[in-house]
């Protein structure tokens, strides 16, 4: 597949697609990183999609002077992460796609090591996988319910990938464009990994650094978000 070319006239290798929702602190640091990343590609676009935030994010975004290769698409509701992601995706037009949360809890130079498996080795996707610390475990139960979920999804569908649920993805844009994601929620983590295998798609792992935001801090994801996870899996496997 050769790099698309967006409303530029640019041949675009990667989109990064940054879902914000009530961000407005990070937001900028977020988007400004994911332009600075040093990568192994040549053009690059973000895309901020900016969620029906009820903050003053979406203020921030627009009083920002941004360069032409970052694109704001704003939602006047909230359908949750996934719905944002679907969004994004559909507007992607890098050869290949993203994932970056705009909560500052993954780095993206890391994708510096994500690409090269997608541009020479033919795989299909790229999942990160954290290596859990005392400053990445958000607590000892996130962790348990973290590695519960990811074993149960291992055993559905017979593979072995050790963090199901990490935010850090990158693939095909093609291919994403091609799933029947369905998710609105954070359940999109896991839809998106469960889909790809019931597409057989070559996927690897790249260790990534991670850390984990304290709720106070505006951690959104809750006990209710990991049931949610493991019901998808199971739907996506026997559906």
């Amino acid at each position: 597949m050769q790099p698309a070319t967006d409303g530029r006239g640019i041949c675009v290798e990667l989109t990064i697609i940054i879902p914000a929702y009530n961000e407005e602190t990070t937001i900028l640091d977020a988007v400004q990183s994911a332009l600075d990343a040093k990568l192994p590609i040549g053009e690059r676009e973000v895309i901020v999609i900016e969620n029906g935030s009820t903050d003053r994010t979406r203020e921030v975004l627009r009083g920002h002077a941004w360069p032409p290769e970052v694109r704001i698409i704003e939602i006047e509701q909230n359908r949750g992460k996934g719905h944002a992601m679907r969004v994004g995706i559909a507007a992607a037009t890098g050869r290949f796609t993203a994932v970056l949360d705009a909560d500052l809890e993954y780095d993206p130079n890391d994708y510096a090591l994500m690409l090269p498996p997608l541009q020479e080795e033919g795989m299909d996707a790229v999942l990160g996988t954290r290596h859990w610390q005392s400053h990445s475990a958000y607590s000892y139960w996130y962790v348990v319910g973290n590695q519960f979920i990811n074993t149960t999804a291992n055993m559905l569908y017979n593979v072995y990938l050790s963090d199901c649920m990490v935010g850090m993805k990158v693939a095909r844009t093609d291919l994403l464009q091609s799933l029947d994601l369905r998710e609105d929620g954070f359940g999109f983590d896991a839809e998106v990994v469960a889909r790809l295998l019931r597409h057989r798609a070559r996927i690897m792992e790249v260790p990534v650094r991670y850390r984990a935001r304290r709720r106070e801090e505006g951690k959104k994801l809750t006990t209710r978000d990991g049931w949610r996870m493991l019901r998808v899996f199971l739907r996506c496997r026997f559906r």
